[in-house]
């Protein structure tokens, strides 16, 4: 049993911890289990000194689930002093990263960690001493705003393995010999000045110098894939399970095994993203699909499509062939598409195989009884059964010769462990439920614990990489493999992308599509994969979004949905050409031109583009009646609007000046009809408002008229799911608007479904499945960064 927590405290107060950071740790379950077990293998239960106790402080915190190959060694150096600076550790968790036991020499070792290199204070006053020289004009003028980091770093580069607390306290010493005492300049915030308008060339040195002084971005920035490790150093231990009689299993590949899977891999990388084809995919596979194939891309290996499909009754053909096309979109090509129902012949041979071998057992618990024994850590009645009586009985569930619900496989696990995944996890369970890839041949099927890492194995994954609340499974994964001898493949765990104002629960999108709360799987406002393409999002900017986020692990983070529209605006504005659309029309007639008259004007696809192309323009028609949207007309005027107004004057995009000069009233005498104006065909006139238009094409004939979708948030809260039962209660009733007579420009009418359009003033739009001829639908992918104000592009 886990120590309560009041022996943790003092546990790890005597190793040297202060009473803040103790705290801390125990308020984290798993850093507590973490270190507890390092102490104790460190063999310091009765206390040790500060600097030896915050070592071990950061090997169970940051080195954990790495160096457990090498962890006694690591230890009796830390315990003995021999390693004693945090650099020194760094170095010792680098070296052992890279070598497995077969090819760990000490002498190496001691060498590459600086083990016996002594680094005297005297060492540190002469290096210190050649820094200052080096950079004493630079530190005289910035004086205490000199960055003293650099200046640390530049001394631990000369000398490694010093002491960074004596480094510290010998530049602190330096700066005051140098410079005295702090002025009261010293602590004054620098001030910005005013700098005078710099001519071009000016301008153009400091935005060079600017680029110059930018610092190189780290290799996990250029390269996220960096962080895995190669194939062939899949030696190392990947996890340890801790037994509750105190035993530790430390599960790595043998070097037969390693060998004999590089033999049939060649050596590449081989990664797998594995769905279950139980709905749509959402944003958060998109992160999946980016590490799994990305990571085998990037390597020049093979990435698996494998449909988890060991559930019969939650999966659909409709959903296998959705993620199928969904992943070709994404830009993704699958090395294989295989199912996990392929290797059922072989999954069962495994189970009967791991009954032979003592490690299952057929168990006739109920649901109910399961849930029971294992809050009670309890075994089961029927947990040390004969053998070979499991063996008849698992035949006879493989022939349908007991009813769903009577019997399941179960494995021999841990039920005293202090991991609930360990509590004799269920492998097999009957149901008499035809398979939707596999038929009816088989009336038993292999649970996720069993059939994941036992596929992983037969299809040689080299990375089985998930999201962070697998890692609990971590002991469950090794433990099969290792009690049936296969291979390992290496299990790193990344934290999930979790995104504001929306739910990523296949549960809870499921309810709310077949409860008819949203339009279906592919409703623009779900942040499914489906849904973001039909609302105009490309794969590329949900690319850059999830490569944006990194692969880290730190988990829990809420995500906002801010920073995927920054990488949607940023692509839609390369790609989407500009044209206009009125939302809600107001009638404008325009007295002083003749009402047969129409011109033909230039306006811009590109704004940026050069004007000597043709290419870039399109023709708008601009004659006696043109529409301005309603929100752009007010009766009272004011310093900062820029609309139009009586008297008032605003530039139509493209146009002319026109000057409002009557309002037309219904006989309510307060719906406006219409508005007159007159335009300024010299253009003398120098409004600082700009509107976006549409005019009629010909006298009496109305622009096409468009169907425009407004969404919104679909949910009003951040994080719905914390509302627990209430979250169907938090969407945004006003998460879809339909506008439906809205005016365009005619260069739409030949628009087609999935084209993509920045409205000018509006956002960017994309024309939904829904169009028909005569009438077409679009979707809002997402508003313009800034209001257009004074005529932005």
């Amino acid at each position: 049993m886990a120590p309560n927590v009041d022996e943790s405290v003092k546990l790890f107060l005597s190793i040297g911890l202060d009473e803040k950071t103790a705290a801390t740790t125990i308020n984290n379950p798993k850093v507590t289990a973490n270190l507890t077990a390092v102490i104790h293998e460190a063999g310091v239960t009765d206390g040790c000194d500060r600097t030896t106790g915050n070592l071990l402080y950061t090997v169970a915190t940051k080195h954990h689930s790495n160096l457990l190959l090498h962890r006694p060694t690591l230890f009796d150096y830390i315990v003995s002093s021999k390693i004693k600076t945090p650099a020194q550790l760094d170095a010792a968790v680098s070296f052992f990263d890279n070598h497995a036991a077969e090819d760990f020499k000490l002498n190496e070792f001691e060498e590459a960690c600086g083990v016996g290199v002594e680094v005297s204070a005297k060492d540190i006053e002469k290096a210190a001493e050649k820094v200052f020289e080096e950079n004493k004009s630079a530190i005289v003028e910035q004086r205490y705003r000199t960055n003293v980091g650099q200046l640390l770093g530049h001394v631990r580069k000369s000398l490694p393995w010093a002491d960074p607390k004596i480094v510290k306290d010998v530049i602190d010493r330096k700066m005051y010999e140098l410079l005295g005492e702090r002025t009261a300049a010293d602590n004054e915030k620098p001030t910005k000045k005013k700098e005078k308008k710099e001519k071009p060339a000016a301008k153009a040195e400091e935005k060079k110098a600017a680029v110059e002084a930018t610092p190189e971005p780290s290799e996990e920035e250029l390269n996220p894939y960096s962080i895995f490790p190669q194939p062939e150093q899949n030696l190392m231990v990947h996890t340890e399970v801790f037994y509750s009689d105190g035993s530790v299993l430390k599960c790595n590949n043998k070097k037969e095994v390693l060998d004999k899977h590089l033999r049939v891999t060649g050596g590449k990388v081989y990664t797998r993203f594995p769905p279950e084809p139980n709905g749509y995919l959402h944003i958060g596979h998109a992160k999946a699909m980016f590490v799994d194939f990305g990571l085998a891309k990037e390597r020049g290996g093979c990435c698996y499509l494998r449909y988890d499909d060991t559930n019969p009754e939650a999966e659909k053909k409709e959903y296998i062939n959705h993620i199928e096309e969904i992943v070709n979109w994404m830009g993704w090509e699958p090395f294989k598409i295989t199912y996990t129902s392929d290797y059922f012949q072989e999954l069962y041979d495994l189970a009967v195989e791991l009954i032979r071998r003592g490690h299952a057992y057929v168990d006739h618990q109920n649901a109910e009884e399961i849930k029971e024994y294992r809050e009670k850590k309890m075994n089961s009645p029927w947990r040390d059964r004969p053998i070979e009586e499991s063996l008849r009985l698992f035949d006879e569930m493989r022939r349908g010769m007991i009813e769903e619900g009577k019997a399941t496989l179960r494995m021999k696990q841990d039920m005293q462990n202090d991991n609930c995944n360990m509590y004799d996890l269920i492998a097999y369970r009957i149901k008499f439920t035809p398979h939707p890839h596999a038929g009816d041949k088989w009336c038993i099927y292999p649970s996720y614990d069993f059939a994941h890492c036992t596929v992983d194995s037969l299809e040689n994954i080299t990375h089985s990489l998930c999201t962070l609340e697998f890692e609990t499974r971590r002991a469950s994964y090794y433990w099969l493999l290792h009690s049936l001898d296969l291979y390992m493949p290496y299990v790193w765990e990344y934290s999930r992308l979790n995104i504001t104002n929306t739910v990523m629960s296949k549960r809870k999108l499921n309810y709310i599509v077949t409860n008819n709360h949203v339009d279906g799987w592919d409703d623009p406002r779900l942040l499914t994969l489906a849904g973001l393409r039909r609302r105009g999002v490309t794969p590329t900017a949900i690319n850059a979004f999830v490569r944006g986020m990194g692969i880290t692990r730190s988990d829990g983070s809420m995500i906002h949905v801010s920073r995927l529209e920054h990488h949607i605006r940023e692509e839609l504005n390369k790609t989407a050409p500009r044209t206009m659309v009125v939302l809600n029309p107001l009638k404008v007639v325009i007295t002083n031109l003749e009402s047969d008259k129409v011109m033909e004007l230039d306006a811009k696809r590109w704004p940026d583009a050069q004007n000597d192309d043709p290419s870039v323009f399109y023709k708008v028609p601009f004659s006696r009646v043109v529409y301005i949207d309603q929100s752009d007309f007010r009766m009272k005027d004011s310093k900062d609007y820029y609309g139009l107004a009586p008297g008032k004057s605003v530039l139509l995009r493209y146009g002319f000046p026109i000057k409002c000069t009557n309002v037309v009233f219904a006989d309510d005498n307060e719906t406006i009809r219409e508005i007159h104006a007159e335009y300024d065909p010299e253009k003398k006139t120098k409004p600082k408002g700009v509107l976006h238009w549409v005019a009629e094409s010909s006298p009496g004939k109305e622009p096409i008229k468009v169907e425009v979708r407004l969404f919104e948030k679909l949910f009003n809260s951040e994080n719905p799911a914390e509302l627990n039962d209430d979250w169907l209660t938090d969407i945004n009733p006003n998460s879809k608007v339909v506008v439906s007579d809205a005016y365009a420009v005619s260069i739409l009418k030949d628009a087609a479904v999935g084209d993509k359009f920045q409205f000018e003033r509006l956002g960017y739009f994309a024309v939904d499945k829904d169009s028909e001829p005569g009438k077409l639908v679009f979707n809002r992918t997402v508003t313009l960064r800034d209001s257009y104000g004074k005529g932005g592009k």
